[in-house]
């Protein structure tokens, strides 16, 4: 059964180059919940998947991550893959050479540690690629080689369903996306979560328009790295309405000229 429940307990973290960026940001995301994280600019939203991930360029200098009670901080980023974690980044990157066949097929057989059938591989492939209304012919192609904005995003989402994590981190979904293509990519993670139901959510956006799409049980407004307040998805649309500057000022009691 996918099942993962991913907590963060008073993290401090800081670039190499010495900046902080996260200060005693805390989270739990349980199994089954969809959580999503919005705030300004240079808050430190996408730093926090990117640490979760496992990324070199931060430095965890205090608190810890862990999943189901026991911390992943020492595991290289390929071991909290396999753990079931997955990050669909905010912009994808393109690796020459190889083929997004090839990259799952290498993935899948790590995260199995066995062969696989390729027969089976190949058949869900092209299932994937055809929810998704992907050209098949893409996954004999370099990875992100050349492809559009939404074909990028898209190519994460076929990753995902293919690779069935238990714990996905959405970093700006929407960004790149058109209408269309946003309306399939969420129906693709809808029907993931109703096949995988306890299967747990971190969606991270600056606009509550991926929201109407993936329901979120929790939203959280992120600012200075850490979070400063938590409602349901109606918290997202006050933030639509006057915007992070005087929602923030509201929490705070700092009287405004509206």
């Amino acid at each position: 059964m996918i099942k993962m429940k991913l907590e963060i307990k008073n993290l401090y973290v800081k670039t190499i180059d010495n900046k902080e960026i996260l200060k005693d940001f805390s989270l739990c995301v349980a199994p089954g919940e969809i959580h999503a994280i919005m705030g300004p600019n240079g808050t430190g939203k996408s730093t926090l998947s990117k640490v979760i991930m496992g990324s070199p360029d931060y430095l965890i200098t205090s608190g810890d991550i862990l999943v189901d009670n026991t911390s992943i901080c020492s595991l290289e980023t390929d071991k909290r893959a396999n753990l079931g974690i997955f990050l669909a980044y905010q912009n994808p990157v393109s690796i020459e050479g190889v083929s997004s066949s090839e990259f799952l097929r290498s993935a899948l057989q790590a995260k199995e540690s066995s062969k696989i059938n390729i027969y089976e591989f190949m058949k869900n492939m092209d299932q994937a690629y055809a929810d998704l209304q992907m050209d098949p012919n893409l996954m004999h192609r370099s990875i992100n080689e050349n492809f559009s904005g939404g074909e990028r995003k898209k190519n994460e989402i076929m990753q995902l369903k293919l690779l069935k994590p238990k714990f996905i981190i959405l970093d700006e979904l929407d960004s790149g996306l058109d209408i269309d293509s946003l309306k399939i990519v969420c129906n693709n993670i809808n029907q993931y979560l109703e096949t995988f139901p306890t299967t747990s959510v971190l969606i991270i956006t600056h606009y509550p328009r991926i929201l109407e799409y993936i329901k979120p049980q929790y939203v959280h407004i992120m600012n200075h790295g850490k979070i400063i307040q938590t409602g349901d998805i109606s918290l997202a649309f006050e933030i639509e309405k006057k915007g992070y500057i005087l929602s923030t000022n509201a929490m705070s009691g700092v009287e405004t000229n509206e």
